[in-house]
């Protein structure tokens, strides 16, 4: 199921419906993203570097942040829309940690659409789901300048 879309045009706003499903996308979490997107978030908590800390604190082992989970709606969103998408808003709400090991798999369909001066905006539900549950749950608006009916 990992995305390898990676896509290198920009989808047309008219050529979206609602109740289209964003192609899917499986990110393997592994101790590297988990410890690199905390340095890169500059999030030094120990639970997401040290496993002797999280165990301590009553954690299975270290898990992934909020702003490295972020990153991967984005990145999820990006890779469907396009290069030049836009999000202009972006609403999670955490669920179950993200471990080492236990791949995150993200899926979400579009629940709405509009249009106003020139700029065509997609509203999309998603989430990101693990061998415990949902990661994360969340919406977005991104904005498309191609294809917007005048």
């Amino acid at each position: 199921m990992t995305s390898t879309l990676n896509r290198t045009t920009t989808l047309a706003w008219k050529d979206i419906s609602v109740g289209d499903e964003v192609t899917p996308m499986e990110i393997p979490v592994t101790t590297t993203l988990i410890v690199a997107g905390a340095i890169a978030s500059r999030d030094y908590m120990p639970v997401h570097h040290d496993r002797d800390f999280a165990n301590s604190q009553g954690s299975k082992d270290i898990f992934l942040n909020i702003l490295t989970t972020n990153g991967l709606c984005v990145r999820f969103l990006h890779d469907w829309a396009g290069p030049e998408a836009m999000v202009k808003k972006l609403s999670i709400r955490l669920g179950v940690p993200a471990y080492p090991n236990d791949p995150l798999r993200f899926e979400g369909s579009v629940t709405g659409k509009s249009s106003a001066n020139g700029e065509g905006s997609v509203e999309v539900a998603f989430k990101g789901t693990n061998s415990l549950g949902d990661h994360v749950t969340g919406t977005a608006v991104l904005s498309l300048l191609e294809g917007v009916e005048a």
